[in-house]
């Protein structure tokens, strides 16, 4: 996976936006319904790599399958992982993992209220 395909994927999900709140080089991309983030990262930077959302126990579980999935950098490390795009990673796991961290922080649908 590429910076460009990462972009398209993350800005493809609902509500997502790509904002740059820390400075001109790190894209963070948020849900515009909530404002929380749920991807960054640096995507210029080589080897490029991108923080996600996790469930705390698929963090523990991912990290120790894969040597490029780490804490997240600068982030809770309970909740957040940074992997390292390097193809160590499957393409479909990474996109797994983007449309996931997504659905924890996107916001909720309120119920319909009954007729009456």
């Amino acid at each position: 996976m590429n910076a460009d395909s990462l972009r398209e994927l993350c800005l493809s999900l609902p509500q997502a936006i790509e904002t740059f709140p820390f400075d001109l080089e790190t894209s963070v991309f948020k849900t515009s319904g909530n404002n929380k983030i749920f991807a960054l990262g640096d995507l210029a930077a080589h080897p490029l790599k991108i923080s996600l959302k996790v469930d705390p126990e698929e963090s523990i579980a991912l990290r120790q399958e894969f040597a490029q999935i780490t804490p997240g950098y600068h982030l809770n490390k309970k909740h957040w992982i940074t992997i390292e795009l390097d193809g160590g990673v499957p393409d479909a796991l990474v996109e797994q993992l983007i449309r996931g961290s997504h659905a924890l922080v996107k916001p909720k649908t309120p119920r319909a209220k009954p007729a009456g």
